[in-house]
């Protein structure tokens, strides 16, 4: 017999520099993209298949948030302390399925740039952008039963 899965996701947690993002926007709340494929490929005249790893572990963390979510405030903050020191607001990342097995994390973690600004008469969202420096390791998982 088929066991059933379940996916909540009120129980997905994301922790940037230790601070616990919430008001997370209707629909999809979080994107993560690696930028470079972690293996490539090369083909000989003969045909011959080679294949190298990519050391590159960067990723690129979208959260979108209610326009209402103090955690706008914080991720501004970050930013703004960012530009204007040396050195910076870089910190860890973490992202988790609590009722699955999927987790990112990264150890330097940094908002590239302010979210995007939009009002109407309708609450609107805000859409951040997050880069993490290497190595950033992530497992694609499933929901428990």
């Amino acid at each position: 017999m088929a066991s059933v899965r379940t996916y909540n996701p009120s129980r997905i947690v994301i922790i940037v520099l230790g601070f616990q993002i919430t008001g997370y926007a209707d629909g999809a709340f979080v994107n993560i993209t690696m930028p470079s494929d972690g293996i490539t490929t090369a083909v000989g005249a003969d045909g011959e298949i080679a294949r190298a790893v990519n050391p590159d572990r960067r990723c690129t963390v979208t959260i979108t948030l209610q326009q209402t979510s103090p955690a706008n405030d914080f991720l501004s903050s970050l930013f703004n302390i960012d530009i204007l020191t040396c050195g910076g607001r870089v910190g860890p990342i973490l992202i988790q399925d609590l009722c699955g097995t999927t987790i990112f994390s990264a150890s330097q973690a940094w908002v590239a740039k302010p979210a995007d600004l939009e009002f109407s008469k309708e609450i609107t969202n805000r859409a951040w952008a997050i880069h993490t420096g290497a190595p950033a390791v992530y497992n694609v998982g499933s929901n428990l039963g």
